[in-house]
């Protein structure tokens, strides 16, 4: 298979090579990497042709475009001596075609004069066609990459442009253009980009059940998916104002902001509803009807995690008595607080119960950043991980964990038999979530609370033990 380059942008390190494989798989395209570095902007990839590098770049977030790789080297006589030997069959093809050299430098600069100086060192490719430097047919550039401070470049290379990529989205649905978000809205790019590895596409059904103000069911719906979502607080979904008149802001809402980039007809709708209590069907072990569950699930910093519920057991005068107060304008569902770690495994093991055979879950998960994270990710033997990708802060990152959904025949009988967990028990905010406690006391001894928080025994019910007194 042809090499080829893609210029990657610098930031979000971990999500670049997940989000490329993700792109390859829903090109159908098989993809191998020669060179991939997290500190490098630039990756050699093979791939079967040039059509299918446009198909993986073309809605890639993470990269600027993708070249076909026509020599590299350490100075230029060795990059040369490398074009001659990898591409001398290729010269003819652009021959008498219009064409342009650029050059690209990754943490250097060059004077105009040493920019011609380079560029006619490739004479002797023998273009005889015109140079234009809009609409040419075939554009050449030359890329050079420095070490930090470096006055000389450490590695070159030379690509013929193939495609540019979908980075213009990240602009397109900047939060600071948006009709309606909140204080927190997921960043537009990391909701398309989660997007992307979570194979959002036409003909599929995706589903956010914690959707806010609907962050990644438009980013999901920008790739052409039909797409849903749902959360325990109806106020996101409904938003604020009421109808637009002179003088006034008038209403914002979820449904606006799909109107506002012309999506609206594939989005489905959202409904009040906690993960727990859900509507929705649920297969169970058969399979699904879900492509993708993409979502950032509270972290339960801000206030407590709850779920819908009373606290208090209920006797037969209080049913009878609240039976029927739903039906009421002003009513609001009563909940309880509810456990961080059995948040994430109800998740999974929804995913497991709607997902289709593939299909795939991306949700966000907060840990601090000197835990064991090999223990702290939650697993389901119907869930395969496919990608751990990792945005760092100060004392703390939060992760976007990729699950795909297994056949049922893929799981061998032994993984199915799970030991049930014992979650974290209490009444207040902080019993109930060993990520909040630490966030706030600066992850002091934060692993070893959080083993002693997930040890597994056979005694437990899994559920979380709440009482009546006020969640703090």
């Amino acid at each position: 298979m042809p090499e080829y380059l893609v210029r990657l942008v610098q930031m979000h390190e971990s999500f670049r090579k997940a989000e490329l494989e993700a792109l390859a798989e829903l090109a159908g395209a098989e993809i191998e990497f020669v060179r991939y570095d997290e500190d490098s902007p630039f990756c050699i990839v093979r791939l079967p042709s040039d059509a299918a590098a446009k198909a993986v770049i073309s809605r890639s977030i993470l990269s600027q475009g993708i070249h076909e790789l026509w020599g590299q080297g350490s100075d230029y006589d060795s990059l040369h001596a490398s074009v001659r030997e990898k591409s001398s069959h290729l010269w003819q093809k652009y021959h008498d075609v219009s064409f342009r050299f650029t050059l690209d430098c990754y943490r250097g600069t060059r004077e105009l004069s040493e920019n011609r100086r380079i560029i006619e060192s490739f004479s002797y490719l023998d273009f005889q066609g015109p140079i234009r430097m809009r609409e040419a047919e075939a554009e050449f550039r030359v890329f050079e990459d420095y070490q930090f401070n470096a006055s000389t470049p450490h590695t070159l290379f030379l690509g013929r442009f193939v495609a540019s990529s979908g980075r213009l989205a990240k602009t397109t649905y900047d939060l600071k253009k948006r009709h309606y978000i909140s204080t927190t809205s997921m960043d537009a790019e990391l909701a398309l980009v989660t997007a992307n590895i979570a194979l959002a596409a036409p003909g599929k059904l995706f589903y956010d059940p914690f959707m806010g103000t609907g962050g990644f069911p438009i980013a999901s719906a920008h790739f052409g998916a039909v797409v849903c979502g749902s959360d325990i607080d109806g106020r996101s979904i409904r938003g604020t104002g009421g109808s637009s008149r002179k003088g006034q802001v008038g209403k914002r809402d979820v449904a606006g902001n799909f109107k506002q980039y012309g999506t609206q007809g594939r989005y489905l709708g959202g409904f009040v509803s906690d993960l727990t209590n859900t509507p929705l069907r649920l297969h169970g072990i058969e399979g699904g009807y879900l492509d993708g569950i993409i979502s950032d699930p509270p972290y339960g910093i801000r206030e407590g995690l709850k779920v819908l519920g009373s606290r208090e057991k209920l006797g037969d005068v209080e049913r009878a008595t609240h039976r029927d107060r739903f039906k009421e304008p002003t009513y609001i569902p009563p909940k309880r607080p509810y456990s961080f770690i059995a948040m994430l495994d109800d998740i999974l093991d929804f995913a497991v119960k709607t997902l289709v055979v593939g299909g795939r879950l991306s949700i966000w998960m907060p840990t601090a950043n000197d835990e064991d994270i090999e223990l702290m990710i939650p697993t389901n033997p119907y869930l395969e991980i496919v990608s751990v990708c990792v945005q760092p802060f100060n004392k703390w990152s939060r992760r976007l964990l990729t699950y795909k959904r297994l056949r049922d025949e893929d799981v061998p009988p032994e993984a199915i038999e799970r030991k049930r967990k014992e979650y974290e028990s209490g009444v207040r905010a902080d019993d109930l979530n060993v990520f909040r406690r630490k966030y706030f006391e600066g992850f002091k001894e934060y692993v070893e609370l959080k083993r002693e928080a997930q040890g597994s025994v056979e005694q437990q019910s899994g559920k979380p033990d709440v009482g009546d007194d006020t969640v703090q």
